[in-house]
């Protein structure tokens, strides 16, 4: 193993997602002399695999949903059909565009970037291409992969993860999609839009089950009503291949049939083999353990993303990134609150939250200093215009701020960054209330929201 031991970066950093990616351009820009080793592209699962292809492919579904519906609004238009190839150009533009302007990032900032797979080989190095890099610090962020159950083996072509659901080469005429989180409904939704019979299995008694109870409720409403068929409450038992498709048995002997299984129980760590426990890295079941500034038990080594147990968002990733170079830097780097994230699904309808759910709030507070409010989009006029349904939810402690935003309705993902400006600085329904929301829009939702729960509702009853 070849050695230039002339060579010490400030920061060397194994994986160029979300997590790893925002570490080398803020590190850069603090003055390190920064390492990125990737063996794939930069960007990672969510510019390549994850969070952009996946919306592109539910907005090219919505437009889909507005042309067959396009009468109720006067106008008239014919849906022709969903063009697989041409939807494929569109998302993979999308990603080829930011990917570049990544690249150009990268480059501009003067972070060294070695594409290759690297290995940790001790608390200050790593192999990539048959050299040695050198680092005063390492930064594991080698992000996640689909995760399947056991017994269920991932084909590629009848039994599909969604890195195979990402490139699929036509619609499916049905399918059967295991999970009911956030990537399954997201799946389900848009298979749904370019016309696929599709059946949610999700063994927990709710679709999205981390969100508030009631958002769950919501989106299960708006489902059945676009002919998404679930069934909850009972786990997965078994798969088996038919003649032309797919057989899925539960624990209950209730069969479904597809021509095809999306596999969406969540994405792992991918950690297997690559020296982390060799280093003496402390981890469990696959993830490395930090503390609250990203550091493990090893004082050189540094883990952020899908690689440590946090939420498994980009955004978080962007967060954690920054978080350990600041600190390398020497700057007074604030731990991450994640309570105070905002988390968006974004099916049709979209679910959108930040906060604690409002079972949270009585286990930490007692349910005698919880209050809750909805506030129906049925009164906002914008969502009237736009056709859509839902609800905005937000949970008080008692004469105290607002510790839970929760969402549902299309396009409320964009409403949620005033939300977690209300949660994040401990707003009081009265001070959000003082604020004047542009008319019509959805955001005033939000508003109209906070004046009811600070007892001078306007276009809500009492």
């Amino acid at each position: 193993m070849a050695n230039d031991a002339s060579t010490v970066f400030d920061l060397v950093i194994l994986g160029g997602g979300s997590g790893g990616y925002a570490a080398a351009l803020r590190g850069a820009q603090l003055g390190l002399d920064v390492a990125l080793i990737e063996k794939d592209k930069v960007g990672g699962t969510c510019l390549h695999k994850g969070c952009i292809p996946t919306k592109a492919l539910l907005h090219a579904g919505e437009i889909a949903d507005q042309a067959r519906e396009s009468e109720q609004f006067g106008v008239k238009a014919t849906f022709e059909g969903i063009d697989v190839p041409a939807v494929q150009k569109y998302k993979d533009d999308v990603i080829s565009g930011l990917y570049k302007g990544l690249q150009g990032l990268i480059a501009s900032r003067k972070v060294t970037y070695i594409e290759g797979e690297g290995r940790l080989s001790s608390p200050t190095s790593v192999d990539v291409n048959g050299q040695r890099i050198q680092g005063r610090h390492i930064l594991l962020a080698t992000g996640s992969v689909p995760k399947s159950l056991p017994g269920l083996e991932i084909d590629g072509n009848r039994i599909i993860s969604s890195d195979h659901a990402l490139v699929l080469d036509r619609v499916p005429e049905s399918a059967i999609i295991l999970g009911g989180g956030v990537i399954g409904v997201e799946f389900a939704s848009a298979w749904k839009s370019f016309g696929s019979d599709v059946t949610i299995i999700e063994g927990m008694k709710h679709l999205v089950p981390v969100e508030d109870e009631n958002s769950s409720k919501l989106l299960e409403r708006a489902f059945r009503k676009r002919g998404i068929k679930f069934n909850l409450g009972t786990f997965f038992q078994k798969a088996e291949y038919t003649q032309n498709g797919v057989k899925v048995t539960l624990a209950d002997g209730k069969e479904f049939e597809a021509e095809v299984l999306l596999v969406a129980v969540g994405r792992g760590p991918v950690s297997q083999g690559l020296g982390y426990e060799e280093a003496g890295v402390a981890m469990d079941r696959g993830y490395v353990l930090v503390d609250e500034y990203m550091r493990t038990n090893v004082p050189t080594i540094s883990a952020v993303g899908d690689l440590v147990p946090t939420l498994q968002l980009a955004h978080v990733g962007f967060a954690e990134g920054i978080l350990v170079a600041e600190r390398l830097a020497g700057l007074n780097a604030v731990p991450v609150d994640y309570d105070g994230v905002p988390r968006v699904t974004y099916c049709h309808p979209e679910v959108a939250s930040v906060g604690i759910t409002e079972a949270k709030a009585k286990e930490i507070y007692g349910a005698d200093k919880v209050v809750a409010l909805k506030y129906n989009l049925a009164g906002n006029g914008k969502s009237k215009i736009l056709k859509t349904a839902g609800e905005i939810k937000l949970v008080q402690v008692k004469d105290g701020a607002v510790v839970g935003v929760h969402m549902v309705g299309d396009r409320m993902g964009e409403q949620v960054g005033e939300a977690q400006l209300i949660y994040n600085w401990e707003a009081l329904p009265a001070e959000v209330a003082q604020l004047i929301h542009a008319h019509p829009t959805q955001n005033e939702a939000l508003g109209e929201a906070h004046l009811a729960l600070a007892g001078k509702p306007l276009h809500a009853h009492d």
